[in-house]
Order: C-alpha cells, then structure tokens, then sequence
C-alpha cells in the first residue's frame, strides 16, 4: 500500500509550532526541573516563545499582506486544514500579543506576599491540612504556563481552520486548559473551583451541540470543508432541513464561546471565580478566537445562506445587548459587573456580524464587516486587561477587593490608580476620544450600511444603558467617601507594564485609529 506523506508549509506554520513547542517543553520542565527553579524557566520559556510566536507571525502576515502595498490572497497549508488569510493571520498577532501580556500577569507574585495568585496544590481540598501546607510552604502551580500555551495553540487554530473537524480540535484545545486554569485561584478556593465545574458542565454541553451540528452539515453537504459545504449551499443539494438543523448547532456552540445570550448564563460566574488573570486572559483571548470562527464560518461556508440564519443573528445580537446592559445594572462585584460589561460588548460586534453581504455590495470607503470586527477586538482587548490588571491591585485584608463597597472613596487615596479605571471605564463605555468610541462607530456603521438599522438603534440605547453602570463606578470611587481598610497594593513591572500598554492602547486607537482601519481595510477578506 502506497502512503503518502502529509505536505506542511513549516515557515507558514511557525507560529503555531512555535507555541505548541513551548506548551509541551512547558510540561517536560515540571518533571525534570527543581521545584524552587521552576517558575523562572517556566516565565522565561513562555514570555521567550511568545515573543518568538509574535515575531514569526508578523513575517508570515507581511509576507501575505505586506504593510504597504497590495495585499496577496491568503494561502489554505496544511493539507487544507488551516487557511492563512488576511483575518486569521491577524488573529494569531492580537492573540499573541493579549497572551503575551497575560502571562506577566500570571507571573505578578508581589501582590500575594511573594508567590502567584495560583493555588498552591490544586488537588488540595479547600480548608484541609493539606493545603495549609502548601500555604505555609509557598508552593506553585506553575503548570499554569504550560497550559495557558496550550490555550493559546487552540486560540489559533479555532479561527483558522478551513474544516469542521478541525475547527471542532481547535476549540476543544483552548477549552480544556482554560477549564483548569478557572480553578486554580489561590484565595476563595471553593467560589474558583465552582467557577471551573460550571465551565466545565456548560462548555461539554455546548461542545456536543458543535459536534451534533458537524453531523448535521456531514449530511447535507458530504464534506466537512468549508469551500465544499458553501458549493453545496449555492447548488441547494439536499435536505434543507439538515442544513437549517446543522447551522443552529454550531451556532449554539460558537455563541456559548462568544458568551453571547442566551447562552451567556456561565460568564459572571465563571469571571468572578477565576483569578483575575486567568478572567483578564479569557476575556481579551477567547473574544478574539471565537469570533474569528464565528466569522470565518458562517461568512465562508453558509454565506450563500445568509437570508436563513440572518435573522437569528438579529434577535441574538439585539437580545445580548439588552441582556448585558440590563444585567450590568444591578450588580455589586467589580468582576460580575465586568463580566455583564463582556456580555453586552459580545452584542455590539455581533452588530458587525449583520453587515454580511456581497464584497460588490461594499462601497469605497464603507467598513467591511470583519475590519470592523477585528478593530473592535483590538480595543477590547487591550481595554479589558488593563481594567482587569488593575483589579488585581485593590486589596483588603483577606485578599482582592471585588465587592463594589470596597471601592468607594478609592480615587482619594489612590488617585493614579482610580483615574487610570475611569479612563479605561470611560472607554468600555464609547466615550469620544477613547478606543470604545471609534470601535462601536466602526461596527454600528458596518451594521448600518447592510440596512439593519433598527439593531444599531437597540446598541446605541444599550450603549447609553451601560455608561451608565460605568460611571457609577467611577462616582463610587471619586464622589463617596472610604468605607473599610481597602488598599491599593504596589504592583511590580509587569503588571504595571500591562496597565500602562492598555491604557495607552486605549487612548491612540481612540486618537488615532486611521492606520490600524486602513491596514484591516486591505486584509479582511477571507479565502473562500
């Protein structure tokens, strides 16, 4: 029998080696380097590799898409497995830069008396003898490195994947890690670890949808490749039933990932339990990887479908808005009240979403739906790590202070540090000149130009509701006065690092966000 062997474009696919690589050298270190050693090769390694990763990635992108120029057409390597467009390569860079800047924050050990914010023995029942003596003896998981490359690995495959199947290994690779990592929170070990079996539990259950939807589409299309299921589609070959069936399915599944309604129930749990860091990583991270697949699919393989699942689209993208900024109102948890921040943002790029329609349809100087997408990512993403960094900071006796009480009178004795989260408040809000405002004006006009105009009128009230519940943040802190014995701890280089990129990511995207929109203007178009 002849065997073939598979053909890999290896400098295209660098990137992704590369961060595979350091997910399993990650996994060798933990069994053959001395405990007390561990977390600074484990750093190093990561912070190396994923400095590696981004600069590799750039070569591949200015290869394809050269910064000045004319853009080239995408490349489908990897036996068709993988597509490296415009849109993915782009993806793989703001996945690798937010992850860059999460592992300093899980590498932060000052504000936990010299050690991470990760439990010392995980398999440690909370309250037990055993983990006080993981206490007192300042263990470390820092297996938490390995395992948030691996994240990242399956971050990068999700939204480049050119196939079901491998769309499906994609997302099962950046979920599993992320479902340990949300339980491994050295402080309120039982609210973390309820966090994670919540994940868990949904996230199968969401996985199977996927997986049922696949089915589905096997059967209507006869192939599991996106170029061969859009074929089918535009012939209208078999059971449209199966067609309807399959694409609610996997849209079941993308949605859970984006943490869109109605499927948004795990998001404020899961927020407030994770360490902050593994919360700041999921919310920049995962945003970014599922709407990528949430695009590639539904735009590639079911565009010539889109009458048929547009108006789910509407009733989802208007629902999650609402949802969000409605939810948002009541909450007194920093965190919870970031996570229903997630929700709502989930529906305004889900407004872009709305723009599908025909490149010829597009005219000049109108914002194409995925370079709208993906500016919006950008900006949520730098915006959320730094508010989340800066979480991290305010402390009271027993730890990190969520409870909104805890922040009152905050701007009076810490004024730098109240004054940075307003401003990044204030950007998560839309207000002009922060990166929020060109964001939302970039989606809403996307969704606009496409004729769903009365969904660009239900964002921009829920725009309205949410600055809302984020200037009541921001009086808390500025206008009451102190209550209790909240602090604001000293952060070491590397958080402070994260806190000044977002913030400043923050305010030139809102300045000047020109370069980055006519860069994405050229790049965000898929191979098809």
């Amino acid at each position: 029998m002849k065997f073939d062997a598979p053909h890999l474009e290896y400098s295209q696919l660098a990137p992704l080696l590369i961060v595979l690589g350091v997910a399993t050298i990650g996994v060798l270190v933990e069994a053959a380097v001395p405990r007390t050693q561990r977390y600074a090769v484990q750093v190093g390694l990561a912070i190396a590799g994923t400095v590696a990763a981004i600069a590799d990635t750039i070569w591949v992108f200015n290869k394809l898409h050269p910064w000045s120029g004319e853009a080239k057409p995408g490349r489908i390597v990897a036996e068709s497995a993988l597509t490296l467009d415009g849109p993915a390569i782009f993806c793989w860079i703001l996945v690798l830069v937010f992850s860059l800047l999460s592992i300093l924050l899980f590498a932060e050990r000052r504000l936990e008396g010299g050690v991470t914010a990760f439990a010392g023995q995980a398999a440690a029942l909370p309250g037990t003898e055993a983990e006080r003596e993981a206490s007192t003896r300042g263990l470390e998981h820092t297996e938490v490195f390995p395992l948030l490359m691996f994240a990242v690995a399956g971050m990068m495959i999700f939204p480049a994947a050119n196939d079901l199947i491998t769309m499906f290994v994609g997302l099962e690779v950046l979920s599993l890690p992320l479902y340990l990592l949300c339980g491994l929170a050295r402080r309120r070990r039982l609210l973390s670890q309820e966090a994670a079996l919540k994940y868990f539990m949904l996230g199968a259950f969401s996985s199977g949808f996927f997986v049922y939807g696949m089915a589905l589409v096997y059967g209507y299309a006869g192939s599991m490749q996106f170029d061969k299921i859009a074929f089918a589609v535009s012939a209208g070959s078999g059971s449209h039933a199966l067609l309807l069936g399959g694409m609610g399915m996997l849209l079941v599944g993308l949605l859970f990932k984006v943490g869109a309604a109605p499927f948004q129930a795990w998001v404020p749990d899961v927020y407030q339990g994770a360490p902050t860091s593994v919360t700041a990583f999921m919310a920049a991270g995962t945003k970014v990887a599922a709407f990528g697949a949430l695009f590639r699919l539904f735009y590639v393989a079911f565009g010539g479908a889109r009458w048929d699942w547009m108006p789910v689209a509407w009733g989802v993208a208007i629902l999650t808005m609402v949802v969000g900024s409605v939810m948002a109102l009541s909450q007194t948890d920093v965190k919870r009240l970031l996570a229903y921040s997630s929700v709502a943002h989930a529906g305004f790029m889900m407004t872009a979403f709305l723009g599908a329609r025909s490149l010829a349809d597009i005219g000049p100087g109108e914002i194409q739906p995925v370079q709208a997408v993906l500016f919006y990512l950008t900006t949520y993403g730098l915006t959320n790590l730094a508010a989340f960094a800066i979480v991290t900071l305010v402390r009271d006796p027993s730890g990190e202070a969520t409870s909104m009480s805890a922040w009152t009178g905050l701007g009076k004795h810490s004024p730098l540090v109240a004054g940075i989260f307003s401003f990044l408040l204030l950007g998560l809000a839309g207000i002009p000149l922060t990166s929020g405002f060109t964001g939302k004006w970039a989606v809403f006009t996307s969704a606009a130009s496409a004729g769903a105009w009365p969904v660009v009128i239900v964002a921009v009230l829920g725009s309205a509701a949410a600055a809302f519940f984020y200037v009541r943040i921001i009086v808390l802190m500025f206008f009451t006065d102190p209550v209790g014995e909240t602090s604001v701890a000293i952060p070491s280089v590397m958080t402070s690092s994260v806190i000044a990129i977002g913030a400043a990511g923050t305010l030139v995207l809102g300045v000047v966000p020109g370069p980055l929109l006519d860069l994405l203007g050229r790049v965000a178009e898929f191979v098809r």
